[in-house]
């Protein structure tokens, strides 16, 4: 049953590197959108850095599922735990600095809770209106 949860973990692994790669095109093609449209280098920047972190918040959060599915279904240590702590906090740390550097606003002065997936979607979702607005 063990092998079964490797994989499983093993999938998530993959599934977080693909959203990272993904939101990494979306990104680089709605900055060249956002240049096409004639909002400015700036806008552009801040299209792509936004939609950028967003990916890799996404990313982060399914592999820190996947290591709470290996850490959970291998035979439990002192030893395994404690590096799943480690792990969990380096990336808990990396999530919130590019949560602090999207928003620019700590994440618990937020009024809601937003995740990476969320924000992923809300930077397509204006580029479409951004793009419908200019035909």
């Amino acid at each position: 049953m063990e092998d079964v949860f490797t994989y499983i973990a093993v999938g998530f692994e993959a599934i977080g590197a693909l959203a990272m790669i993904i939101g990494f095109a979306i990104a680089v093609v709605l900055g060249i959108r956002s240049l096409r449209r004639h909002e400015g280098g700036m806008a552009a920047f801040q299209v792509l850095r936004t939609t950028l972190g967003s990916a890799i918040l996404l990313g982060l959060e399914v592999l820190v599922a996947a290591d709470l599915i290996r850490t959970i279904t291998s035979k439990p240590s002192l030893e395994d735990a404690a590096i799943l702590g480690l792990i969990v906090l380096i990336r808990t740390i990396l999530s919130m600095s590019i949560q602090i550097e999207i928003e620019g606003t700590l994440p618990w002065r937020r009024a809601l809770f937003t995740s990476g997936g969320q924000m992923l979607g809300e930077a397509v979702a204006r580029d479409r209106a951004k793009g419908r607005s200019a035909e």
